[in-house]
């Protein structure tokens, strides 16, 4: 029991802490730095590639658990995130007046990531209580898909090391802090700018990080059901994380930053997930 609660304490830090320090930023400047943003993702991207292909996929090869099941794992984390996401989007996108046919087949900034820009827009328009309800509760799914599987990373991590405070389990825990920052400003940047006051946007911000939390416990209990489950708990979430990763964060920062240099950034991020693997 105390070592669940441990791994809680360190999610809630990465999850609640890192999106509510996000929101304290967007709360006082209200506004955003797309490079700054951009290169935090894209080096926080390449970390974790180096973890899940480098640590955590091996890990869950080395429980002798059958390839093709470990790789049946993978591709299920990929789907379910994919699907997810398809689905959101599809009954979301015709809120948003830019989003059509032409439109980017990812989103080209994070609040569209997000759905924090479908908030908004409903804060715009003056909707119904109920409108806005529903559209905060959008944004809380979309958030948690990102979420999650980040907190199931964690928790696979903390069987895999036996701590949630050494190797990789730490390393995943101050990345995906650092990546909910930005996340955390893009969040609480259109709340803000939409009426709501500034307290209650920080408190929401930090808010959607807890399923973080939920994602950590459930890596957790899957990996601690002996080598079949700490296979399935591993490659499920690294599968995940892949998707999020080239599906999500990369594309995203190349968006927001059209440069070189988030290329660059992710090559640095995966060489630092090397050092921190093998050093």
């Amino acid at each position: 029991m105390n070592e669940l609660i441990t791994l809680i304490e360190a999610t809630a830090l990465a999850g609640i802490g890192g999106t509510g320090l996000g929101g304290v930023i967007g709360a006082l400047f209200k506004r955003d730095s797309k490079k700054t943003a951009s290169l935090l993702l894209s080096f926080a991207g390449g970390v974790m590639i180096a973890i899940v292909c480098f640590d955590l996929i091996v890990s869950a090869i080395e429980t002798k658990t059958n390839i093709f099941i470990v790789s049946a794992g993978i591709c299920l984390g990929v789907l379910v995130v994919y699907l997810l996401n398809f689905i959101i989007d599809r009954r979301t996108n015709h809120e948003v007046n830019h989003i059509n046919t032409s439109h980017p087949q990812t989103a080209d900034d994070l609040d569209e990531l997000i759905h924090s820009n479908h908030l908004s827009a409903h804060i715009e328009k003056n909707d119904t209580r109920f409108s806005l309800f529903i559209a905060g509760l959008i944004m809380a799914c979309a958030i948690a898909l990102h979420n999650v599987p980040e907190g199931m990373t964690i928790g696979a991590s903390f069987v895999n090391s036996g701590s949630a405070l050494q190797g990789s389990a730490l390393v995943l825990a101050v990345l995906i802090g650092l990546h909910n920052i930005p996340e955390g400003m893009a969040i609480a940047v259109p709340l803000i700018n939409g009426g709501i006051k500034r307290r209650k946007a920080i408190f929401l911000t930090a808010l959607a990080g807890t399923p973080t939390i939920l994602g950590a416990i459930i890596g957790y209990l899957i990996g601690d059901m002996g080598a079949l489950g700490l296979a399935l708990s591993l490659s499920f979430a690294s599968g995940a994380m892949l998707y999020v990763t080239f599906g999500e964060i990369l594309p995203q920062s190349i968006l927001m930053y059209r440069s070189k240099l988030p290329a660059f950034s992710v090559i640095a991020g995966i060489l630092v997930g090397l050092i921190v693997i093998y050093v």
